[in-house]
């Protein structure tokens, strides 16, 4: 049975420019650590089998993915990917070198989320996007001291363009946003999609994500289309458009 990927970004204490990009945008799929926890303590039930069916990755590479999320999956058992913007390294609310090299050590999967995470990835032309995936990869490996084989698209903007590149950079598993479970492949690289946790998600929602509850899973994929109709019709006014939706709604 393939598995259930979830999408999560950062974590947060008091404020959630904490960790992270800061923009309405971000903020709405920053979890406050109480969500976090009722999140992965859904989790944790259904990972008591035998059958490791659900991975959780983590976009952006946001400091909190140190300073709280690794000690509260490893207590679980649990480690994760964690998708690093290279040229975010080292800034305030980002994760530096030492704490990316650190979680490599601890098991934890480094990968990914391009240099400077362009707002339309899948708009760039071809040795643009080269570009982003080879400087990032260099940076984490020249970090890691081995090979990154593993990526994230930012933003979840993706075509068969952006996994053609990346499988000519040289990643072999690219997880992009779409909310599903099965994989394919371009170009010997894996494609597979993830299921996004946003702040204000019911408690229960990565269980019932994870566990045998199909038409959770099905709302979320005919949501994710919905949109994907409404972005190319907004085009750079998407961004703003949605946080204005959703900051009013605060």
């Amino acid at each position: 049975m393939p598995q259930v990927s979830l999408l999560f970004h950062d974590v947060y204490v008091a404020e959630r420019r904490e960790s992270g990009f800061t923009s309405l945008a971000a903020d709405r799929y920053k979890l406050s650590v109480r969500e976090f926890d009722e999140q992965l303590d859904g989790l944790a039930i259904q990972k008591k089998g035998s059958d490791p069916f659900f991975r959780l990755t983590f976009d952006d590479g946001g400091a909190s993915f140190y300073t709280i999320v690794a000690d509260k999956l490893e207590t679980r058992g649990i480690q994760a990917a964690c998708f690093v913007t290279t040229g975010c390294i080292g800034r305030p609310g980002f994760l530096s070198a030492a704490q990316i090299r650190e979680l490599d050590s601890r098991g934890h999967v480094i990968g990914s989320h391009s240099a400077t995470h362009p707002f339309r990835f899948n708009l760039l032309s071809h040795d643009a996007m080269r570009r982003e995936w080879a400087a990032s990869r260099k940076a984490l490996e020249d970090i890691v001291g081995h090979a990154v084989i593993a990526g994230s698209v930012p933003g979840g903007y993706f075509s068969r363009d952006v996994g053609r590149v990346a499988a000519e950079s040289g990643l072999q598993l690219l997880f992009n946003s779409e909310p599903v479970r099965s994989v394919y492949a371009i170009e010997g690289c894996t494609i597979a999609g993830r299921f996004t946790i946003r702040g204000g998600a019911a408690p229960d929602f990565s269980r019932r994500l994870v566990h045998q509850a199909p038409w959770t899973r099905s709302l979320e994929w005919a949501s994710w289309n919905a949109k994907s109709l409404v972005k190319p019709l907004l085009g750079w006014s998407y961004p703003l458009v949605a946080d204005w939706i959703h900051g009013g709604a605060r």
